[in-house]
């Protein structure tokens, strides 16, 4: 089951020509393809790894309005940012959550704590107060609402909202995909990009499918390059030259056990002056991130990036004992691509901020969307939408609202019957919440059907993987729908399970097995001992 949605679309990428075909799965071509498909238009997807398995799943999970960039004086991408950011609170309220950040500011600092305070009022206002209002703190403050805060250090602090996904970044980008495939979108993931040609009205597209090695041809009459940090490389493969480039700064977060019970941010300044959160994920935190430039987006995580992100969280808290290499749980890492003008020169590259710029190359009918973060998404989708129509494509469906989570009515008619069969107590101990709050968070109206499925049969509830928060039934659920291919698709980016479970836990897992059995059927003991052999002993695991 899981393979037949990709193999039924690998055949029907060769068979017809595409409005758009659209290269690259992270967020910006995910959103690129809902936009586009669900405004009527014809839409092709191709990625060459796994949906969001780049940037796109390695992310800080916050959808913020870019409050450091007030620094740098650039109000107008705050004030952009800070919009989109409560359009994502308004059309996914399940997901998209705010969350309290609690910002301690230590002596010394460049700015005294009141006028970081006064900076969170005036991003308060930017963000038409859509937030609850920011709060300012004394030291003696901040150590009684917070005890694992270290305050010997500390001027002073404050507290303000901004948003964070309650699932992962990951799942996130994929639903858009899942969108893009409701409204008619063929999207396949593992089908590489490898020759781009324009030949008259037409862009030429050579693909292979990363899996069995096959060979398809794409048309379109459209090219989008969303590669992300791969843009000027496919780019360079496509003989498009652009004034715009990527430069690239990796971020690294590590996940340990929960450290405070306040499910709030706390936000510091690390020791090389940039922003540092630890984050709530569940029975986890999240603490990062590193900021450091580097040549290639092919990047690892280091000794010495572990050590910066475990110094100053001991430097921080007071906790006990402090963490160390054995406190990792999961790790993160990935590249921000940072747009800038020109072929060579210096550009300062902490002042980049993560705006996007959608460029048309000098070739007819072609777009490269260079940069951006997850907060901006669906201007994003909307932009895209302008240029194409620009270039000629009809878009026969130009006001339909492509983004959001189903209708109040249909929620509602869905925890009506979750409530009538009594499902939230069948509720695992474990999870962190009710499984009708869950299952229409992550499905909408696909929940519908476990619902039926449940009726059946109860024990579909069970968790396969103890403390991963996954049913049988969502499993079953995702191998008819989520074009999973590799067992790692599942484990890292349409959950969340890696993040949260140490690697011990996992691979001994009895029902490992059978989540196997269920996505991949007769390939089920091939793809688990690839992903078992994929991995390594994890962080903080002993020689």
């Amino acid at each position: 089951m899981a393979i037949s949605l990709r193999s039924s679309n690998l055949q029907k990428l060769g068979e017809q020509v595409y409005d758009v075909l659209i290269v690259g799965g992270g967020i910006n071509g995910a959103v690129a393809a809902a936009a586009l498909a669900g405004r009527g238009v014809k839409v092709a997807l191709i990625e060459r790894e796994d949906f969001a398995s780049g940037v796109s799943s390695n992310s800080s999970n916050l959808a913020w309005g870019g409050i450091k960039y007030l620094e740098s004086h650039e109000y107008l991408l705050v004030n952009k940012l800070c919009k989109s950011r409560n359009e994502l609170m308004r059309a996914y309220p399940s997901t998209v959550k705010e969350i309290r950040f609690f910002t301690t500011i230590q002596k010394g600092f460049r700015f005294w704590p009141f006028v970081v305070y006064l900076g969170a009022v005036v991003y308060w206002l930017m963000g038409r107060f859509k937030t609850a209002a920011p709060r300012y703190y004394s030291a003696r403050d901040l150590e009684r609402r917070e005890p694992v805060v270290n305050t010997s250090n500390a001027a002073g602090g404050l507290e303000y909202s901004d948003c964070y996904l309650y699932d992962n970044d990951a799942r996130f980008v994929f639903n858009f995909i899942r969108t893009a495939l409701n409204y008619g979108c063929i999207a396949a993931n593992y089908v590489e990009s490898i020759d781009n040609r324009r030949v008259g009205e037409l862009w030429y597209t050579r693909a292979r499918d990363s899996i069995d090695g096959g060979e398809l041809q794409i048309r379109s009459r459209v090219l989008i390059n969303a590669c992300g940090p791969y843009a000027d490389a496919h780019n360079r493969l496509s003989g498009e030259h652009t004034e715009y480039r990527h430069l690239f700064s990796k971020g690294i977060h590590l996940i340990v056990d929960r450290v405070t019970d306040n499910k709030r941010v706390l936000t510091f300044f690390a020791s090389d002056g940039r922003l540092f959160f630890l984050i709530p994920m569940g029975p986890k935190t999240c603490i990062g991130t590193t900021d450091t430039q580097v040549a290639d987006p092919e990047v690892g995580v280091t000794d010495e990036d572990r050590r910066f992100v475990l110094d100053n969280v001991n430097a921080l808290l007071d906790i006990d004992p402090p963490l160390s290499m054995d406190s990792i749980i999961a790790e993160r890492v990935g590249v921000r691509p940072l747009a800038v003008k020109g072929e060579g020169g210096e550009a300062d590259w902490v002042q980049l901020s993560r705006k996007h710029v959608i460029e048309q190359s000098e070739h007819h009918r072609h777009l490269t969307i260079f940069g951006g973060k997850l907060t901006d998404c669906l201007n994003v989708g909307n932009e895209i939408v302008d240029k194409v129509a620009a270039m000629g494509v009809v878009v026969p469906l130009p006001d339909n609202c492509w983004y959001g989570e189903p209708s109040a009515s249909q929620r509602e008619e869905f925890m009506l019957q979750a409530r009538l069969m009594n499902l939230d107590a069948l509720t695992d101990p474990s999870s962190s919440e009710p499984l009708s709050e869950r299952f229409w968070r992550r499905y909408g109206t696909a929940a519908f059907g476990l619902l039926e499925h449940i009726r059946e049969d109860e024990s579909c509830v069970e968790l396969l993987i103890e403390n991963a928060e996954y049913t049988r039934c969502e499993i079953e659920l995702a191998a008819r729908r989520e074009m999973i291919v590799k067992l790692e698709d599942f484990m890292r980016r349409r959950s969340k399970i890696e993040q949260v479970l140490r690697w011990s836990d996992i691979e001994k897992a009895p029902g490992l097995a059978e989540a196997c059995e269920i996505l991949f059927a007769d390939a089920a003991q091939s793809r688990l001992r690839e992903y078992l052999a994929g991995h390594g002993p994890g962080p903080g695991a002993a020689p």
